[in-house]
């Protein structure tokens, strides 16, 4: 499984009254899901290229959407 952003809204409100962030990384490893809290400047860095609120990571993923429908 690819690794993954959410937005923390879109989780049950048991998980999301224990999460601080606005985002969390999901990721699978043997079997576990992972769910680790991403703060605003980790998402800023992830990206790189822009400052804050420029490049969303729904912004990223409609990109590679589209990215991948051009591809032979």
């Amino acid at each position: 499984m690819q690794e993954l952003m959410l937005n923390t809204n879109t989780l049950p409100d048991t998980l999301h009254s224990r999460i601080s962030a606005d985002r969390v990384s999901v990721r699978e490893e043997n079997g576990t899901i992972i769910l680790t809290p991403v703060t605003k400047s980790q998402t800023t860095n992830l990206w790189g290229l822009l400052p804050d609120d420029k490049f969303t990571s729904e912004k990223y993923l409609a990109q590679k959407r589209q990215d991948k429908e051009l591809e032979p």
